[in-house]
């Protein structure tokens, strides 16, 4: 149907209601013109003119065109979806997260054997817990500058072989100095594992983003889990140099199959635009989809200063062809030791920064706080009780039993985080936190005391989980593993100083101050969260600030 013109023009508004029904043609008849359809939806009393504003057609026509023929990682990885491809990222990432936990559970074991068999102070047995955490500060930034640097590929290959590597050397330690040395090396290791959460998330669609981060956080719990089995069955027949030395073993698998392990397709969008193809294509064949139509660009954008609908769908026709490139110097990101913070505290991302690490310190020192008590609670009070002051007959079991606490909170943050959003997630799980905690400013009784607790790591392990999801998200690429391992630093101090402060007032009597400050810090850690100045719930990842 061919509209015949009159004289009037009509608004801005108008224009943009017909331009929603313009298309290109493709049959080569029309050489690309743009033709005008009313079959669907006729206009009703609207005037078209002659001639329409060029301004007005060449904005609207570039941004149809524009749209039609390119698209971005977010829009790749929409096509194709979770499948094959990501439940192996899956696997391997997960098998890291054992790794981690698995190296920091056992300091629950190995600590009173070390002491019994050398004959050291309470103050050295604690010391081997402090030198990993302290180990974890370094590597926690050390990793995150590798990977931004270098690549993700790069980033987990150093957290595995140092973890690897010490983990099993530090079994055939002679003395107690060369112990803590190892342990304070497997520590740098260890804090460097938050890359595989950043490289995993890199590979999700955003629509569910979170539900799979949650499902990732799992391999925590198995981590924790397979530790107290392992112990349990190895400790009182082989020792402790047996269990550091089987435990390392998760690093070793990760190290097998490096060489398989992809690089993220976000990373090497902004180095490599054919190489980021390559590898979107890969993961099109293994799910078998394909991939938009268009030519692949990275998304200039920040998600700072746009809002995505998820909702949107693309074209799964693509004439990309893989090509083998070098990376580009010019942009290539580096990050420093000083331009690093000078990036996370600019004027966009300082609040941010400054509230994750509040939470991130919050949310360390609650778990494992929790976690000590859980036995701590259940004792009389003693003076000379040691710290996880539970006997060797029943710890193993005791560990392994309250570990499964973490599970319902894993499992419940996986089913809200992208339905109600980040924030309120963690909401509901602190403040519940620090509703089910207010019973214990009086003695309850055992069943009580460790039911109450046993909610309370369930609620503190789902914020957890759900802040490992916002974290990254917040920050672009060219950033994400450093200001996700600054954080991650910074929650390392909260679980030094949680078995000194709070475990130390409960070990000592003081039952209500213990409480009261767990609740202070849960609450204020809420608070801080209520100012996050995002809601990354179905966001785009961006590449740059």
């Amino acid at each position: 149907m061919i509209l015949r013109s009159q004289n009037t023009i009509p608004g801005r508004k108008q224009l943009h209601h017909m331009a929603f029904f313009l298309w290109r043609q493709d049959d080569g008849a029309s050489n690309g013109f743009l033709s005008l359809s009313l079959r669907q939806r006729p206009f009703k009393g609207v005037a078209v003119p002659r001639f329409l504003p060029s301004e007005f057609w060449l904005q609207e026509t570039k941004q149809m065109e524009e749209a039609r023929t390119t698209y971005t990682v977010d829009d790749a990885l929409l096509s194709v979806g979770f499948g094959k491809f990501q439940a192996l990222i899956l696997v391997y990432a997960g098998m890291g997260w054992v790794a981690e936990a698995m190296e920091i559970m056992l300091l629950s074991f190995v600590g009173s054997s070390v002491q019994e068999e050398w004959n050291i102070t309470p103050n050295k047995e604690s010391l081997l817990t402090s030198v990993v955490f302290g180990g974890m500060m370094v590597g926690a930034y050390s990793g995150g500058v590798v990977s931004d640097n270098y690549g993700r590929r790069k980033g987990f290959l150093f957290t595995s072989l140092v973890t690897a590597v010490a983990g099993f050397l530090s079994s055939f330690s002679p003395n107690y100095i060369c112990l803590i040395t190892s342990r304070f090396i497997v520590g740098i290791g260890l804090g460097g594992a938050h890359v595989f959460a950043s490289w995993f998330l890199e590979f999700i669609p955003a629509p569910n983003r979170g539900t799979w981060m949650a499902v990732y956080q799992i391999s925590w719990t198995v981590g924790t889990i397979l530790e107290a089995s392992l112990a349990w069955f190895i400790m009182p027949t082989l020792g402790w140099r047996w269990l550091l030395a089987v435990s390392s073993l998760p690093a070793f698998v990760l190290l097998l199959f490096y060489n398989i392990a992809p690089e993220s397709p976000r990373y090497l969008s902004m180095r490599s635009k054919a190489d980021a193809v390559c590898m979107l294509e890969k993961m099109a064949r293994m799910n078998k989809m394909m991939l938009p139509h268009g030519t692949f660009t990275s998304d200039p954008k920040s998600e700072f200063d746009i809002n995505h609908d998820s909702s949107e769908t693309t074209p799964l026709i693509t004439h990309q062809i893989c090509e083998t490139s070098t990376i580009s110097k010019d942009t290539k990101t580096e990050v420093g030791l000083i331009s690093v913070f000078y990036k996370l505290l600019s004027p966009k991302l300082a609040r941010t920064t400054l509230l994750l690490w509040i939470v991130y310190f919050g949310n360390a020192f609650a778990y494992y706080g929790i976690v000590l008590l859980t036995s701590e609670l259940t004792i009389k009070c003693n003076w000379n009780a040691p710290l996880l002051s539970v006997s060797k007959d029943n710890s193993y079991r005791d560990i392994f039993v309250t570990s499964f606490a973490e599970l319902p909170g894993l499992l419940l943050s996986a089913a809200i985080v992208d339905r109600i959003g980040r924030r309120p997630s963690m909401l509901i799980f602190l403040f519940t936190n620090c509703f089910l905690l207010i019973p214990l400013f009086w003695h309850q009784n055992e069943l009580l005391t460790t039911s109450l607790l046993f909610g309370a790591r369930a609620c503190i392990m789902g914020s957890f989980s759900i802040l490992y999801v916002y974290a990254p998200e917040v920050y672009p690429t060219s950033l994400r593993t450093t200001g996700v391992g600054v954080a991650n630093a910074i929650s390392r101090i909260g679980a030094m100083i949680c078995p000194l402060v709070a475990v130390g007032l409960v070990k000592g009597c003081y039952q209500i101050a213990a409480i009261s400050l767990f609740e202070i810090v849960i609450f204020l850690t809420g608070l801080a969260i209520m100012f996050f100045p995002l809601e990354t719930k179905g966001r785009r990842l961006t590449d740059t600030l």
